[in-house]
């Protein structure tokens, strides 16, 4: 069994939950109240921003220059696909520049993107791939369950066809790849690690949508 097949397998009950959950139902059926959309979307554009600083630690920590080129491609695809769709959701959803510029994160993403972070500093380029791999491949698995779904709201209608699209079905690909290669290089204990990377995610993946549904707020 491949590594990441075994990561998907022990990832799959969080997994299931973020598929079966009802902010991803709601965009399905066009139920979800545009107010947790609105609010995924500043929390997410938040974390596409730290996102994409992983991925270009991911570039600076690589081994080989093929590696980091392809990271460097990955940060591009985060800005040119990624953050210019939540542009136009922000124009669609009355969303100032203003209003993101004094956004503060909910916890969970708070939590989330420090989760990324920390992997990233501390690791190696496998960690940084383990720790994004989830954000890529679970999208991709709900492009892939919510095909054929037609909610009248378009903005849905955008989201799900974005995420099961073959130019993003590739992109997953290549990091599945990418993080089956490192993990044959390294030791029992450091796959140790790279899965823990890998299921934390995956946990925060489905708190996030959790979090958007709930309009999670901090305390105080």
């Amino acid at each position: 069994m491949k590594f990441t097949e075994l990561l998907r397998q022990e990832a799959d009950a969080s997994w299931e939950a973020s598929f079966r959950h009802p902010f991803i139902q709601g965009i399905a059926d066009g139920s979800l109240p545009l107010d947790c959309f609105r609010y995924y979307v500043l929390n997410d554009s938040y974390y596409l921003s730290v996102f994409a600083q992983v991925q270009g630690l991911g570039a600076a920590k690589a081994h080989d220059l093929h590696t980091s080129g392809r990271m460097a491609l990955h940060i591009q695809g985060t800005y040119n696909t990624e953050l210019a769709l939540h542009e136009k959701f922000s124009r669609l959803l009355n969303i100032t520049p203003e209003e993101k510029a004094a956004f503060q994160p909910a916890p969970t993403a708070y939590a989330y993107t420090s989760h990324l972070l920390r992997a990233a500093y501390t690791g190696h380029i496998g960690d940084i791939v383990a720790v994004m791999l989830p954000c890529y491949w679970l999208y991709l698995e709900i492009g892939d369950r919510l095909k054929g779904a037609a909610p009248e709201e378009p903005i849905y209608r955008e989201w799900i066809g974005t995420y099961g699209s073959e130019r993003f079905r590739e992109v997953v690909q290549e990091q599945i790849d990418r993080l089956d290669e490192l993990a044959a290089r390294v030791p029992d204990w450091e796959r140790e690690r790279l899965k823990r990377q890998f299921l934390i995610s995956s946990q925060y993946e489905h708190a996030f949508w959790e979090m958007a549904y709930r309009l999670e707020k901090w305390a105080f």
